[in-house]
């Protein structure tokens, strides 16, 4: 297939909306190279978080030329995050680090040096990519672009039970504050906002379950591209 026939689908939208979980199976399902960019944040914000303080922004500048992030793919079909050569898959999935990707997404120094990363990946392969500032920034041509969007309440009970299922007993009051944070800082911060993007797809899922929000996005997805459906 030639480079330029190759087809992009941005997936934006804030924490807890179910873009990961989403993307994986419509990539699944169409065959598509699924991009998490968002473990693409949460692998450096880890790197630079057993160093110091993501905070510091010399510091994490100064990290960016040895952290070498890589996506590969398991017989179990999942992406896994390496981080100089660790499988850190599981450790970058909790608040701290998602805290960090926050912070750390939010330095220009960090958005460039992952930037051409993520296009060479959508100029090499058909993908779905799903993250905050796809469809405004890192993939604005893309053939489809989605919000992916669900109540701040739904939101932070879906990641509590994720939390519970793993064993953590943090309480729910206190996911949705950090939910809410996140949400401030995402769309507040001066580096690529989140956004939604003019020309995207607005997909509520608060009142829907998980293969339902497969099937909506999917059927986004099919209309725009002007597909039928296999």
């Amino acid at each position: 297939m030639e480079v330029d026939s190759m087809r992009s689908i941005a997936i934006d939208g804030p924490s807890g909306a179910g873009k990961t979980t989403v993307a994986k199976a419509l990539a699944e399902r169409m065959g598509y190279y699924y991009v998490d960019t968002g473990a693409i944040y949460r692998s450096v914000g880890l790197y630079v978080s057993r160093r110091g303080s993501c905070d510091d922004v010399e510091l994490v500048e100064s990290c960016l030329p040895d952290i070498k992030v890589d996506l590969e793919y398991g017989e179990d079909g999942l992406q896994h995050m390496i981080l100089n050569g660790e499988d850190v898959t599981a450790a970058i999935r909790n608040n701290e680090v998602s805290a960090y990707a926050s912070t750390v997404s939010a330095i220009p120094a960090v958005r460039d040096c992952l930037l051409d990363m993520q296009r060479e990946l959508a100029k090499e392969h058909n993908v779905i990519m799903d993250g905050r500032d796809i469809g405004t920034v890192v993939l604005p041509d893309a053939d489809v672009k989605i919000y992916l969007t669900a109540s701040v309440e739904v939101r932070a009970k879906r990641r509590w039970k994720e939390l519970q299922e793993k064993g953590d007993t943090t309480p729910l009051e206190t996911v949705m504050e950090q939910i809410e944070q996140r949400d401030y800082a995402d769309m507040n911060r001066e580096v690529a906002p989140l956004r939604q993007a003019e020309d995207a797809v607005v997909v509520d899922t608060s009142e829907l379950n998980l293969e339902e929000s497969i099937d909506a996005v999917y059927q986004v997805i099919r209309e725009k591209l002007g597909e039928e459906e296999a």
